[in-house]
């Protein structure tokens, strides 16, 4: 319980919130999950690859470390693709309401790999995203630490073969609506009715294509109105003084938005069957799918921003 308590204010009392969890944020560690992820020994991790082989254990590793309980007695998930076995990682962070509700906290993992030779390393696709999920992952489970009670529970999802028409959300959305992905705690299967929300994480590091000229601060969230809870983004960034620039809109574009939010990114198979999702990004920029999309072209110091800001509005619909 000492570190939930800010530095400096040991021994005396306090109140739990959003802050306690900015004991773990940690850019440098956001910085160093990219360049893992990056390194060409992986390949551009490409479905059904040595390096999306690699990267699938070495995020399996990584919920095991942050406590994570595995769905339906294991963190990986395997399916097949045209191209081979692909591997889903899932871990659950339980809420305190029963019967249970749930969240759904996801990004892909996979990139488009090595084609003929040349190296895509994937930093903003998807890498960035990845890094904020298990930085979220790890500030929700300190806030359990700290006796927060959240109504529902948390499913984290690195999800393969988004490359490959969304196949792992496809799976994901698979084993749910079958009845075969089992709540640890309970033993039963999680339904299509307990879940309340979908996140979904999808390039979230550049600073390369701002929604206003000289102003890199800003985070896209793509929702329906009525069920994004936009207002509480509106709110946390105005409240806990993050000054991000926001944007409901993909640059202010209906067609854009409607492709983006609907067609194609992994939050579509949920949105087709009914369950509200949100797509947090910070936009496509002339790097993406190419080979210069490297760490180095990522803003950390954004990055950790806006994943903080995530964590604050996360904490308060938990």
């Amino acid at each position: 319980m000492l570190a939930c308590v800010p530095a400096g204010a040991q021994g005396v009392r306090y109140t739990i919130s959003p802050v306690n969890a900015d004991q773990v944020l940690d850019k440098a560690q956001i910085q160093a999950d990219v360049e893992y992820l990056c390194n060409p020994s992986l390949g551009g991790r490409a479905t059904a690859t040595e390096g999306g082989r690699a990267a699938a254990s070495w995020l399996e590793g990584n919920f095991r470390v942050l406590g994570l309980q595995p769905l339906s007695g294991a963190w990986l998930h395997g399916f097949s693709t045209p191209d081979g076995l692909a591997r889903n990682v899932m871990g659950l962070i339980p809420g305190s309401a029963f019967p249970s509700r749930y969240i759904i906290l996801m990004a892909h993992y996979d990139n488009l790999g090595t084609l003929n030779g040349t190296f895509y390393p994937g930093a903003d696709s998807n890498a960035s995203g990845v890094a904020a999920l298990l930085q979220l992952a790890r500030m929700v489970t300190h806030m359990n630490t700290c006796r927060k009670i959240y109504r529902h529970g948390l499913i984290v999802v690195a999800l393969d073969a988004k490359e490959k028409n969304q196949a792992g959300a496809v799976e994901l959305w698979r084993q749910i609506s079958s009845g075969k992905l089992l709540d640890p705690v309970s033993g039963q299967p999680v339904t299509p009715s307990q879940i309340s929300l979908v996140v979904n994480l999808d390039q979230l590091g550049a600073t390369l294509a701002p929604l206003t000229k000289d102003h890199p601060r800003y985070l896209m969230m793509l929702s329906e109105a009525s069920t994004g809870r936009q207002g509480t983004l509106q709110n946390v960034n105005k409240l806990a003084g993050f000054g991000l620039e926001l944007a409901f809109d993909y640059y202010g574009s209906k067609d854009f938005t409607r492709l983006f939010y609907r067609r194609i990114c992994d939050q579509r198979v949920f949105l087709e069957n009914g369950i509200p999702a949100v797509m947090f990004t910070s936009g496509i920029t002339l790097l993406n799918n190419k080979p210069a999309d490297v760490p180095s072209s990522l803003d950390y110091d954004v990055l950790k921003d806006r994943t903080r800001l995530i964590f604050y509005w996360l904490d308060s619909v938990l």
